[in-house]
């Protein structure tokens, strides 16, 4: 058993690095040792602080010690320092911290969580996708081999529809397959719409599609409307999702409903899809989610609260594929959309292509959004890069004007009156 390692120019590793490779040995009864080999003109005084750290922290379970070392050697970083966060320490760091909280939740406004997948619970199975369903057969996109013949080439085509994360991409595919393989024959164009539904439910935060029992009408037909729920939708996503749509309000026959706690009413409310009205006064662009302005502990509790509530929808998406029927879940507690009487206004075999018409120019607008915002950030990110850049060549370029001008001054001759000047 190895029980003694050598590390050469130590000084160039960072702290995090040397405390692993020190880990490497020593798993057994054996003593062991790390010697780590410095060269001496190369040495920092970071990089000395950092071997002095390794040598005082040796003890077994010392890796958070090595971490708040680390921290102290190389400091927090822009977020807590002065480029970003200013005269933190003048307002307090908890203060600080809300402030931050506050206005990132402000400035995110397209933040819809995008849903690995989306269970659909409709009648015989239409719009479900699942590999294996319930009722013991197989959903999944298949590409026919009269289609693409080779068996790689057919494989690759259906895994790319599968992943594909918008109706955009599941265009350009299909525009793709015309020009390679002909026309698309009309079974392959019927699962490409369950495809271009499960990406726009996907990108609304849908994780889970059924049909809620709502009585009979005057004719003793049975109404069923058809939930779609959306855990992480919040009232500022459809703030910012109606700005874009022509009328300002989401499509008609497509209702949105918030639980009380998301409103500003303290009450449940019900966005009717088509109908003119003022989002501002109803629920949705106030301090959002209907939280208090007064400050204090009370709006700290509050977005404490909120903060609970996003991890407690992050888990409800993680067991959607486990519900098998709408009556195990209390559909009331979520935000949702709603389609009313899809059964039996819309017959079975076209409820996909209703879905789909009412939720595309929702989820387009979401994507195109979530696009630009990743856009702007790219941006950002390399103008950052290239002001680092700038001020890294400046500092190098100051450093050898300034090894220059000592050179230059150790060089210089200095002139009087009695130097001879030769005759030319």
């Amino acid at each position: 058993t190895v029980n003694i390692i050598i590390i050469q120019n130590a000084q160039a590793f960072g702290m995090s690095t040397l405390y692993q490779l020190r880990g490497r040995v020593g798993r057994s009864d054996l003593q062991a040792y790390a010697y780590f080999l410095a060269n001496e003109e190369s040495v920092t005084e970071t990089a000395a602080l950092r071997l002095q750290a390794m040598g005082e922290l040796h003890q077994l379970g010392s890796g958070f010690d090595v971490a708040n070392r680390d921290l102290e050697i190389r400091g927090a970083g822009s977020l807590l320092g002065t480029e970003q966060s200013g005269m933190a320490a003048k307002v307090g760091f908890d203060l600080y911290m809300r402030m931050l909280k506050k206005s990132i939740r402000q400035l995110r406004g397209m933040d819809l969580p995008l849903v690995p997948r989306t269970n659909v619970l409709l009648p015989n199975w239409e719009g479900s996708i699942e590999v294996a369903g319930p009722d013991g057969v197989s959903h999944a996109f298949k590409i026919s081999k009269a289609y693409i013949p080779d068996d790689d080439e057919r494989q690759k085509q259906e895994t790319a529809t599968r992943l594909s994360e918008s109706t955009a991409k599941l265009v350009d595919l299909t525009n793709l397959w015309k020009k390679q393989y002909g026309p698309i024959p009309a079974k392959i164009q019927g699962r490409l719409k369950t495809m271009h539904l499960h990406a726009c439910t996907r990108r609304l935060g849908i994780d889970l599609v059924g049909l809620i029992d709502m009585g009979t009408d005057d004719n003793g037909m049975t109404r069923m409307d058809c939930i779609l729920r959306s855990p992480g939708l919040r009232p500022r996503h459809l703030a910012n999702i109606c700005k874009s749509l022509p009328r300002g309000v989401p499509p008609k026959g497509l209702n949105v409903c918030f639980p009380d706690r998301f409103t500003m009413t303290g009450e449940a409310q019900e966005i009717v899809g088509g109908k003119k009205q003022d989002l501002d006064a109803t629920l949705l662009l106030a301090n959002d989610s209907g939280l208090s302005s007064s400050g204090g502990d009370d709006e700290q509790e509050e977005w404490d609260a909120l903060d609970e509530e996003e991890v407690e929808a992050m888990k409800e998406i993680s067991s959607a594929l486990r519900v098998q029927d709408m009556n195990e879940i209390d559909i009331e507690q979520y935000p949702r959309f709603v389609i009313s009487n899809l059964v039996p206004d819309i017959p079975e075999g076209q409820r996909v292509d209703r879905m789909l018409k009412l939720l595309l120019p929702l989820s387009k607008i979401v994507y195109e959004k979530q696009e630009k915002d990743k856009e702007t950030a790219r941006a950002a990110a390399d103008l950052r890069e290239k002001r680092e850049m700038m001020k890294k060549k400046k500092k190098e370029q100051d450093a050898i004007d300034k090894t220059n001008f000592g050179i230059n001054n150790q060089g210089a001759v200095t002139l009087d009156s009695t130097t001879a000047y030769p005759n030319f």
